[in-house]
């Protein structure tokens, strides 16, 4: 049978491009029968990332079937993974998050959970010698993953061994990694097309905190006024996204990648309360500036306070 290789839900660049990287590696290294696909529809920047190094669009599952092999790639968190996620058999784990716990698996398998700013460059480092058999599609897939992920090192999570990757495949492929981060920031920042609750949806992730469920989104974007000039209707769209949801409240980061900062919008007392307890902020009005707040892995999650 087929090895699905996913990432989350919602799925950014690192879960588009890191299942390419790995069912590339998996049938061609391997030769274990693997196929990428991924569990929504990917956000600006990772459909770039597919058209710009030739992939076709991936195939969208809603769930999994009992038993169906998998690698679960870029979470560990079974909130973010299809239903029956433990009914599956789920082979092997590659992230690089908190490790959440809840998934269930047939037997042993293989985890790799490393500090890392990306799960592709967990995965160069995996493949060792063979990263020399990459193709070129796939080494811009994992290039276009680690400058995402890093926010072109931008990023608090960013570690030396990210800029080492960075570099040898940018070296490989001879792009000019400024140039090309430029490129895929841009089309991170259209989303003229899209509805509100699909902005609010694009890149979010679902977290708990003293009982109380979030929805955490982050936009990020070389152009904030754009989300940011629809703030009334995106923050209207809260209430509605987090019924159908079965969340209690939706969190707006809409990040600025040039001046490293992210903009919380506030549409009501309790996030009120939570940017101020979390992050020290003073709110006035329905929105509040964040100076170095860039990473929701490193800096959002782990402060959340209610």
């Amino acid at each position: 049978m087929t090895t699905l290789v996913f990432g989350h839900k919602s799925p950014d660049t690192d879960s588009t491009g890191s299942p390419l990287v790995w069912a590339w590696y998996l049938n061609e290294v391997k030769g274990v029968d693997a196929k990428p696909v991924l569990l929504g529809q990917p956000n600006t920047e990772a459909a770039f990332m597919l058209e710009r190094w030739g992939f076709d669009m991936l195939d969208i599952i809603d769930d999994v079937a009992d038993d169906q092999p998998c690698v679960i790639v870029d979470t560990n968190n079974p909130a973010e993974l299809p239903a029956n996620i433990n009914g599956a058999d789920v082979q092997a784990i590659i992230d690089h998050h908190k490790l959440v716990g809840g998934l269930e698996t047939k037997g042993p398998i293989d985890i790799t959970i490393r500090p890392l700013a990306c799960t592709a460059t967990i995965m160069y480092d995996l493949m060792g010698d063979d990263v020399a058999k990459m193709p070129e599609n796939i080494k811009g897939a994992a290039l276009t993953c680690i400058l995402s992920d890093t926010l072109e090192f931008r990023s608090p999570t960013t570690t030396d061994r990210d800029r080492e990757v960075v570099a040898a495949l940018a070296a490989d492929l001879g792009v000019n990694v400024t140039e090309y981060a430029a490129e895929m920031f841009a089309a991170k920042s259209d989303v003229s097309e899209f509805s509100d609750a699909e902005l609010i949806r694009m890149d979010s992730k679902e977290y708990e905190v003293s009982g109380t469920k979030f929805r955490v989104s982050v936009l990020e974007t070389t152009a904030p006024e754009i989300p940011l000039g629809r703030k009334e209707s995106l923050m209207e769209t809260f209430k509605t996204v987090a019924a159908e949801d079965g969340v209690d409240e939706v969190l707006l980061f809409v990040v600025d990648i040039l001046k490293e900062e992210a903009t919380l919008l506030i549409p009501n007392d309790v996030v009120k309360g939570v940017a101020e307890k979390s992050f020290g902020a003073t709110v006035e009005g329905d929105a509040v500036v964040l100076p170095g707040i860039m990473s929701r892995k490193k800096q959002i999650i782990p402060n959340l306070a209610v």
